[in-house]
């Protein structure tokens, strides 16, 4: 979405120019987004990429497993990989509610409200594919309008993703809105909306509407887990993150969810995250932030390259815990918070990855020795995208050429001859060729592990880059293959 210049935030310069650079494809978004935020994002990018691995290697150890539980019906198995919900405690200034509004045959709940108190800010990043959706085309336009302030509700729904479905689309959307404004006293334009679901069936908005009264009877401080269920598509586990951070002195919380298992790829995915914290913060800093973070937590996940309809991200901030309002994204005091943010944004997206449609393994993929810091993420996600690269992981088979050809393949520059590829600390190639110490049995031995590290040196420069995938499996077939079925 776009937004008028802002005054300049401590070096930063103005929102629109990073809003603007998330209209421009992913190769060149980087840069421009680095210049954007110069100099902050060039004094934070290396601690970033040192939380980023420090983050990656906490699931070294086998995570617990949830608590076993009856599958509900339609329900899938749960993902391999999944990790336990966090203890999330209320944030002050915000309340949830879940219900039935009947998008599944089966007996589940697929709407969530969420509201917020008068003075709340708010901020966005939204899918750039080139068939968005009507509630994420309500949401870019009303953001603009209203500058991200005085947001009052949050309504979303499962089941139906409401996308190419033209004016009617539209409308329906509108219709539910105003209806939510309706009861929480507010604007049609302080009301947020969000839909996950089929592409190209239309929103039943009376669905919705006509469990209003009853979910807003519900509202409750501590209904996270159960709003993380209730945006659950294919998903086998709902999925939450919570940090606290200090600001001058005074603790803030910052809570969040989201959902997408497939359709995951770079600059958004079926993904749907809400984020909420306490602190006081304008929604031009909240967007200098969420557009800075983005870019290495969200943007740096991918399951199956699909990119969907409906991506959508917002960060809400109450100003309900006591701390000073802040109006810049660079102002010092927030240097512990905007740690703890970008956390919990990267313990998101991780969750997406560990919930890829039929996945096994959580990978990541480390480029290094790139001429730029573009080309080097563009040959990580090549890499990770690549369907041959994929299924040698889940047959647990360290085909190193097959991720040659993908690094080939991105039509970045290379030195064949330089090039290197490990997995984990074993050396499969070096210099442009099989490595002297490679051990087909000990690579064969770390192919059986559940979270696996792959790191390709290209050999032409210092750039580098991360990205998060999975394998692709047989189940992953299955699931798409059935999905309307």
């Amino acid at each position: 979405m776009s937004r008028k210049p802002t005054k300049s935030v401590a070096g930063l310069k103005p929102a629109a120019k990073a809003l603007e650079a998330a209209a421009k494809p992913v190769e060149v978004m980087g840069q421009t987004l680095e210049r954007a935020f110069d100099p902050l994002a060039s004094a934070l990018k290396r601690a970033a990429l040192k939380r980023a691995d420090r983050q990656a290697r906490q699931f070294s150890e086998p995570a617990a497993a949830p608590a076993p539980a009856a599958p509900a019906k339609g329900a899938m198995p749960v993902s391999p990989l999944a990790v336990p919900f966090p203890l999330m405690p209320p944030i002050a200034g915000v309340q949830l509610a879940t219900g039935r509004a009947g998008f599944y045959k089966y007996d589940r709940e697929d709407l969530l409200v969420m509201s917020f108190p008068e003075g709340a800010s708010c901020a966005g990043v939204f899918t750039r594919h080139g068939v968005g959706s009507a509630p994420v085309d309500w949401c870019k336009r009303h953001l603009e309008m209203t500058k991200g302030e005085g947001v009052r509700a949050l309504v979303v729904n499962a089941g139906c993703a409401n996308s190419f479905t033209g004016r009617p689309g539209a409308d329906a959307v509108r219709r539910v809105c105003s209806a939510t404004a309706k009861r929480f006293d507010c604007r049609q334009r302080d009301v947020m909306v969000a839909s996950t679901g089929v592409i190209g069936v239309l929103l039943d908005d009376a669905k919705i509407v006509h469990r209003l009264p009853e979910v807003e009877q519900r509202l409750t401080p501590d209904g996270w887990a159960g709003a993380a269920r209730a945006i659950m598509t294919t998903d086998t586990f709902p999925k939450g993150s919570y940090a606290e951070a200090t600001i001058d002195g005074v603790t803030v919380r910052i809570g969040g969810i989201c959902k997408g298992s497939g359709m995951i790829a770079p600059d958004m995915a079926t993904m749907l995250a809400f984020v909420v914290t306490d602190a006081a913060i304008s929604p031009a800093a909240l967007q200098n932030l969420v557009s800075l973070y983005t870019r290495n937590t969200f943007n740096a996940v991918t399951v199956d390259g699909d990119r969907s309809t409906n991506d959508t991200l917002l960060l809400f901030a109450t100003g309900q815990s006591g701390a000073p309002k802040i109006s810049r994204a660079g102002d010092r005091r927030l240097a512990d918070f905007r740690d703890k943010l970008e956390h919990v944004l990267m313990d998101l997206a991780h969750q997406l990855v560990r919930d890829g449609e039929g996945a096994t393994k959580f990978i990541k993929v480390t480029v290094t020795g790139a001429e730029t810091a573009a080309s080097a993420r563009k040959i990580a996600r090549t890499i990770c995208e690549s369907p041959l690269v994929k299924t040698a992981f889940a047959g647990e088979d360290a085909n190193w050429g097959r991720i040659v050809m993908a690094v080939g393949r991105a039509d970045e520059p290379v030195d064949r001859d330089s090039m290197s590829v490990k997995f984990g600390d074993l050396w499969a190639a070096q210099d442009g060729l099989v490595s002297a110490t490679y051990n087909e049995a000990k690579m064969s031995a770390y192919m059986k592990k559940k979270e696996l590290e792959v790191t390709v040196d290209v050999g032409v420069g210092r750039a580098s880059s991360t990205m998060w995938t999975c394998d692709l499996t047989k189940r992953y077939v299955e699931i798409n293959g059935d999905y309307r079925s």
